[in-house]
């Protein structure tokens, strides 16, 4: 683990280990540290991986592009005949709409072509895009707290011209086309073409549709194979009227499932318990991969500058939503 500690202007680094057995291994030129969170009289191997804060392709914290390491650490869990299984913890209000969809395909390739079973651990959150990512998973767990759900899409922008009309400033725009310049933040409501609202929202129910084409696939995908392995009594199939509570809203894991959306209650334990029996294995011990510290990526994050602002500390880094990018992302985290 690393610490900073900053006094006087001086920074000092420090580093701790916990003293249990870890292991390198090298992939694409990118070094992956494995580190035994257990130590069981076993050579089978559980992995587990982390998908926290929000869902994105940007290097918020200086540990490197999310998507990149979920699919590095499911490759390096494929290519390890001792790791039987894979827990994905997942506590995320959801992110962008291409960096879900990337781990989701990720998983989906990885169980198809290892045979070896993921099973998602939902932790305080795990809304939209927190879903998404557990949607392909062989079983999803929840604590009955969980805040999940908020299955849906959106997208928005923030309109300026009363206040630039205001300041006595008006935009010059030349375009190809008269929808060239759709969610423009500097045009007059009355000046929107007709038929670009109707196209904008044609736009997000197509994305929409993938999301819950996501989920009724993965739920389906996961019952078929659980009862291919003997376990379909234990998991819960998704309610008639699955797709009414598929409208945005977000619902405790209790109520998951309740509607099939989640297959059992408890927390990490209980998804180390199901994932030994999806991988047919008695026991195991859990490991996670980790890239080793290096001062050139802390000093490239300490590096970045930017203007100073007041932040209100939500427990997670997100980027800034951009207008015109669409999300997969509970509604709480836009305002």
């Amino acid at each position: 683990m690393l610490g900073v500690l900053a006094a006087g202007g001086v920074v000092v680094f420090y580093l701790a280990f916990d003293g249990r057995h870890s292991r390198t291994a090298r992939l694409d030129g990118k070094y992956y540290e494995e580190h035994a969170l257990t130590d069981k009289d076993t050579r089978d191997k559980i992995v587990a991986i982390e998908v926290a804060g929000i869902i994105t392709s940007h290097d918020l914290d200086g540990a490197g592009d999310l998507v990149e390491r979920v699919k590095d650490q499911l490759e390096l869990a494929e290519k390890d005949e001792q790791v039987k299984a894979v827990i994905l913890k997942v506590d995320s209000p959801g992110g962008e709409v291409l960096a879900s969809d990337e781990i989701f395909q990720a998983i989906q390739e990885f169980q198809t072509r290892s045979e070896k079973p993921v099973v998602a651990q939902m932790g305080s959150l795990a809304a939209s895009g927190g879903y998404y990512v557990s949607a392909p998973c062989r079983w999803i767990v929840a604590n009955e707290l969980t805040l999940t759900g908020s299955i849906g899409v959106i997208m928005s922008g923030m309109n300026f011209r009363g206040l630039m009309d205001k300041v006595g400033i008006r935009p010059e725009v030349y375009k190809s086309g008269k929808f060239k310049d759709m969610m423009s933040s500097t045009r007059r409501p009355e000046d929107v073409p007709a038929g670009e609202r109707e196209m904008m929202q044609a736009l997000i129910d197509e994305t929409y549709a993938t999301f819950k084409g996501v989920v009724r696939k993965g739920r389906e995908a996961s019952r078929a194979a659980n009862k291919k392995s003997g376990h379909e009594m234990d998991a819960r199939e998704l309610a008639s009227d699955w797709e009414s509570y598929a409208d945005g809203r977000i619902f405790s894991g209790k109520e998951a499932h309740r509607l099939g959306f989640v297959d059992e209650l408890g927390n990490f334990d209980v998804a180390v318990k199901r994932a030994k029996k999806l991988a047919g294995i008695t026991e195991a011990n859990i490991v996670k991969y980790q890239q080793p510290f290096a001062f050139g990526n802390l000093l490239r994050f300490l590096g970045k500058s930017g203007v100073p602002a007041m932040k209100v500390d939500l427990g997670f880094d997100f980027p800034r939503l951009q207008a015109g990018r669409m999300y997969f992302l509970s509604f709480n985290v836009v305002q």
